[in-house]
């Protein structure tokens, strides 16, 4: 019997390449995709699972990016089963000290590539019937983020993309489970250039393995909507959807404002 199909966008590292591992575990062969050659790396461990793993090292904040991942996701006409759109980073800093092209480049990441990729695989998943989709949000959907201040604003529009995509597949078989993170320990957070302020300290953050593992159960369970991380996160998220946004502002620019 063949394998079940996956594809995984920023499979290479951080969260997912642990959601790669879970996966793998089950017996899926996968595509995972990620902007340098350790995706080449991440591959090599993946394949210790005993499944077959193809990286793609392609930068999906570009056109040509985008339409590499996606040649290579089509390559030899097989159907995805579950496809992982989690490819995505943020700026830190004030919104007018940091270059437009650097934030348009963001937008194009975490938002642009999403889209196109959706478009593409989703409709393979409904001519078939079946399919499920992880879209990775954050918390951060659910708050202002100053110092953050385009990634907050990207997230949102993932929750809300991902809902009302959701509704208007209901019926086709395709399932849409959005995932909505807290503060994990990862690199992601010192690619961001956020090392003078709370969020450079990864001691208090959530483990990305426990983390991914969340995620996961929630997609095989059919849920639409995951709070990753730990009972604290859980809190936070109950509090942003009564809070004002001023407040809610505040309490953010707290953490993230740069120290020096």
């Amino acid at each position: 019997m063949n394998n079940r199909y996956a594809v995984i966008t920023g499979g290479s590292s951080g969260l997912g390449f642990e959601l790669a591992k879970l996966f793998a575990a089950d017996g899926y062969d996968l595509l995972i995709g990620g902007v340098s050659d350790r995706v080449f790396e991440a591959v090599e461990q993946l394949e210790h699972y005993g499944t077959t793993v193809v990286g793609v090292k392609a930068d999906l904040s570009t056109e040509e990016g985008v339409a590499t991942f996606l040649a290579k996701a089509n390559e030899k006409g097989r159907p995805i089963d579950d496809a992982v759109l989690n490819a995505g980073i943020s700026l830190g800093g004030g919104f007018l000290d940091i270059p437009l092209d650097k934030q348009l480049s963001l937008l194009n990441l975490n938002v642009t590539s999403l889209v196109k990729i959706a478009y593409n695989v989703i409709p393979g998943m409904v001519e078939k019937g079946s399919g499920r989709v992880l879209l990775m949000s954050s918390l951060s959907a659910t708050t202002p983020t100053p110092y953050e201040s385009i990634y907050g604003p990207t997230k949102a529009f993932i929750s809300s993309f991902g809902h009302g995509l959701r509704e208007e597949l209901i019926g086709t078989g395709v399932q849409i489970t959005l995932f909505h993170p807290g503060a994990t320990a990862t690199t992601f957070h010192a690619r961001a250039g956020m090392n003078s302020n709370i969020f450079s300290d990864n001691s208090w953050k959530n483990d990305p393995a426990l983390v991914a593992q969340q995620g996961y159960q929630g997609l095989l369970r059919g849920q639409t909507s995951v709070v990753g991380s730990d009972a604290a996160t859980h809190r936070a998220w109950n509090d942003n959807h009564i809070l004002p946004e001023e407040e809610k502002a505040r309490r953010f620019a707290e953490a993230s404002r740069p120290s020096n």
